[in-house]
């Protein structure tokens, strides 16, 4: 792999992707092609902002699962390709989509996550806090499909599953969902029309109208869950897309890619893993990671490493966390095939960092992660680095505490790569290349 630093801003969409019906294109949210950038230039996170709130999300996700009950309660406190752009809310290396809400349609630009479940975004009146948005904040009153669900029914308590919060009742039923970053959003859940494109429309679909929101949102107006509750958007459009969505996430800030729902007809080179569970009520995509190579060296991990706290994917965690043993071992390695470049103090969370400021280009080695069913997934040079400035560029991997933390293969991670979620089928799939 040779790393070269680019800044070349694409609006076309992958080739790949031109045959294809509705399909946009997917663009950095901090990036010269976003318009959330160019509106909101003063609230780009930096580097270290980024780091801090990963750290929290991957606290969060350990919490979750390592708890006996998901149950608490809110203080007051065919297929369809959708235009996707990089974020940093919620975790910080999140990915956002433009949809259509209501009726008439009002487009809302939402982060997706498929580590969330409900699907909720800013209205009006806000009663509580509520944050600054690049879109206008959508208003029920202005929508003829618009409807609450009633408390003590089943649609109400089914939030439990998908937030992990009891819900209250006022008038109607009262979601409340909170973040690792102690981000949140609380108000109404209800059902409306979901349009994802012209030809892709949702009737009665249920989200969260949130009156109180607070946190690191940055521009974008909520969420689309893509989790594995019933309340997640694939769950509710499972009828028409069976339960299938793919993204390739773009190289950079100023490269493409594609989020997709629906059998696009996903590439023959795509190659299949099974999906695990990680734990009964969770939303998380598990995967079993059997090993890892460095320049084409297999690393010498016993496979109970990983099978100690098991792991899973995640959109929406920026750097991969390893168990400490695998992680030791890929950063000795790595340091080894590196020998010739100067190191460069660590930036916190990364800890094997590099002084590229004396070079145009690094030929860095190439490493692959190893899946059951041997199956090889090889990391693009872009996800290997987390770049913090030309004299800081840190190996994108870092360690959890313990071995039996489970591991989360990160966005960083998976640039470029074509990753397919076939949640009907239980499996999990993954193809080089994926965005050009």
């Amino acid at each position: 792999n040779i790393l070269v630093l680019e800044c070349i801003c694409d609006a076309r969409l992958p080739l790949s992707e031109l045959n294809k019906k509705s399909s946009l294109r997917v663009v950095h949210k901090h990036g010269p092609c976003s318009q959330l950038h160019r509106q909101d230039k003063a609230n780009i996170p930096t580097d270290a902002e980024i780091l801090r709130q990963d750290e929290a999300r991957v606290k969060s996700i350990h919490l979750k699962l390592a708890r006996s009950s998901g149950s608490s309660n809110v203080d007051q406190i065919d297929a369809t390709n959708l235009p996707a752009k990089d974020g940093s809310v919620v975790g910080s290396g999140n990915y956002v989509v433009t949809v259509g809400l209501g009726t008439p349609k009002k487009d809302l630009t939402l982060i997706f996550d498929t580590g969330s479940d409900l699907t909720w975004t800013q209205c009006q009146p806000c009663a509580g806090s509520c944050y600054k948005q690049l879109d206008p904040v959508f208003d029920p009153s202005q929508s003829s499909t618009y409807s609450n669900i009633s408390c003590n029914s089943t649609t109400c308590n089914s939030l439990t599953s998908a937030t992990g919060i009891k819900p209250r009742c006022s008038s109607a039923c009262v979601y409340g969902i909170q973040y690792g970053d102690m981000s949140f959003s609380i108000g109404l859940f209800a059902k409306e029309t979901l349009t994802l494109t012209s030809s892709d429309v949702f009737k009665d679909f249920l989200f969260g109208c949130g009156q109180s929101n607070q946190g690191l949102f940055r521009g974008a107006a909520g969420l689309i869950g893509l989790g594995r509750d019933n309340l997640s958007l694939p769950s509710q459009t499972a009828l028409k897309y069976k339960g299938v969505f793919s993204y390739c996430l773009p190289s950079s800030a100023s490269s493409t890619g594609f989020l997709s729902f629906g059998d696009t007809g996903a590439s023959k080179s795509v190659k299949f893993i099974t999906l695990s569970t990680v734990s009964q009520r969770s939303a998380f995509y598990g995967i079993d990671i059997t090993g890892i190579s460095v320049g084409g060296q297999k690393l010498s991990i016993a496979a109970s490493v990983f099978t100690a706290g098991g792991a899973i994917i995640d959109s929406g965690t920026v750097i991969t966390r390893l168990p400490p043993t695998a992680y030791a071992a890929l950063s000795s390695e790595f340091k080894k095939q590196m020998s010739q470049y100067p190191m460069a103090p660590a930036a916190k969370l990364l800890d094997t960092c590099y002084n590229f400021t004396k070079y145009s280009s690094v030929n860095v080695p190439k490493i692959s992660f190893f899946f059951s069913g041997s199956v090889e997934v090889p990391i693009a040079a872009e996800g290997i680095f987390f770049v913090r400035s030309i004299s800081q560029v840190c190996l994108a991997f870092a360690r959890n505490d313990n071995d039996t933390d489970i591991g989360i293969f990160g966005n960083t991670q998976q640039k470029t790569l074509q990753v397919v979620y076939d949640v009907a089928g239980g499996r999990l799939g993954f193809a080089t290349g994926g965005c050009t």
